[in-house]
Formats: C-alpha cells, structure tokens, sequence
C-alpha cells in the first residue's frame, strides 16, 4: 500500500530549479533511500515534503490527501515528521526534559491547565514523563537522563533527535543524514535503531544519507537524485550497478559497500 506519493514536483529557486518534476511512491512499511551527490535537491526535496518550502507545482499525496500548502505543525499532526542534519535540541536541557519537551510540542495542553496543575494535565505529565524514560531506555542512553544534551557524545545527540521526531506518533518519518559526523560504532549503533524503528513500530521511514554502507544496509529500496532529477530508483543491487549512478558519483567506489 502507498503511504506517500509524490508527482511531478518541482521547486525552483529564482531561476535555479531545485527539484525537476519528481515522481516518488513510497510503500507503507518500507525504508526509502534517498541518495545523490551534495547539492541534487535532497534536502529540498524533504522541506517540500514537511511543509517548510512550497513546491513550484507538483502534488504531495500523504494517504491519498495533498499536503502542499499545509503547515509544518499541521503535516506533524497528521503523521510525517522530520530530524534535521544537525542534532537540532535544546543544548542546555536534560537529555530527558528534552524529549518531554517534545511530546509537548505536538500535544499541547490549554493555558489554565497548565496553571492551574488540573487533573488532567498532571496525569499527562506522568504519562510524558514514562514515554520519554522509555524512549531513552531504547536507545540504551537512561543512564543519561539528567546529563545536559551539550555534555553527551554527538552519536548520542542524534539519537535523541530521533526519538524526538518518533515521540509525535509519526505514521512516516523523513531522516535527514541520520549518520552524518558519527564515527563507525555510533553510525552502527543509530543504524540499528532506525531498523527497528521500521521492524517493531511499523513506522515508514525516508532516510536522505551520504553514508552508502548505512544506505545499502537498511533501505529496501532506494531513489537516485541528481541536479534535481531522479535519475534511477530500485533495489539496492539494482542501485550498485547503475551506470548513471556511477556516473553522477565520478566513480564505481562512491556506491560500494
């Protein structure tokens, strides 16, 4: 079953076209890579998707209901999310008040609850508050709890992006280069997590990576951009052997595992 759809989208920049009609279906249950050299559309292709750049015509199908034009926090609410290349967290916060924190975001309490300490809102912060402990439980950083986000490892800061993004009940997940800047072991330890992000809570997953040994790995599939144009999609041996692929990364090494 198609759980987003993209078609013939294109995003141009004041003369400069980022992305040149796309077509892209992803299947519930799959995880989706999406690779190219620096500068092909990939990241732009992720913005459009989440709503924080408008394409220049296209359509974005997310169960069968256009999403362009809506807003960031509404295509949140309805079941994408997104991390960003950067660990993107409050640096000076707990690695738990963190994830607290983002529960929040996508599920806001009213002003007088939250002054009042109703019922309600205390309950809901206990609930948050055992959501977020497990989320560090699985990934093996609930020892880290009240360390401050700038004092761990950056392997680990990523982690917790994830989790962050996973903590709004996303349906779809967009990973923007989920491995970038992490050495060997951290690389394999977020490459796990993000298996079973798809394996144990059936969540489709996107991942946008320059790191092809994660790529070839995880993805059952994987879609090629080049200078804004899909230049190939299939599996990822189909993939390895692509001609145009090995021409558009200057070289056969670029794509080995």
């Amino acid at each position: 079953m198609t759980i987003l759809e993209i078609k013939k989208l294109t995003r141009n920049f004041k003369g400069l076209t980022a992305l040149c009609r796309i077509d892209i279906e992803v299947r519930e249950g799959e995880i989706l890579g999406v690779i190219g050299p620096n500068g092909a559309g990939k990241t732009t292709l992720f913005n459009v998707i989440s709503g924080y750049l408008k394409p220049s015509s296209g359509e974005i199908l997310f169960r069968g209901e256009n999403i362009v034009g809506v807003k960031p926090y509404d295509i949140v609410k309805k079941g994408i999310a997104r991390s960003f290349q950067g660990a993107s967290l409050f640096q000076d916060t707990s690695c738990l008040e963190n994830l607290i924190i983002a529960h929040h975001l996508y599920k806001k309490f009213g002003f007088w609850q939250a002054i009042l300490k109703t019922k309600a809102y205390a309950l809901r912060e206990e609930e948050v508050k055992g959501k977020s402990m497990k989320m560090l439980e699985n990934i093996n950083l609930a020892e880290k709890k009240g360390a401050c986000t700038h004092e761990i490892p950056y392997g680990h800061q990523k982690m917790i992006g994830i989790e962050m993004a996973l903590s709004t009940n996303a349906e779809l997940l967009l990973l923007d280069e989920p491995v970038s800047g992490m050495n060997p072991e951290e690389a394999l330890a977020v490459t796990k997590i993000i298996e079973q992000i798809r394996s144990k809570n059936g969540i489709t997953v996107i991942v946008v990576e320059h790191n092809m040994k994660v790529v070839m790995k995880i993805c059952n599939r994987i879609v090629v951009i080049d200078h804004g144009e899909k230049i190939a999609e299939g599996s990822p041996e189909a993939i390895r052997s692509n001609r145009k692929v090995i021409e558009a990364y200057l070289g056969a090494e670029e794509i080995q595992e």
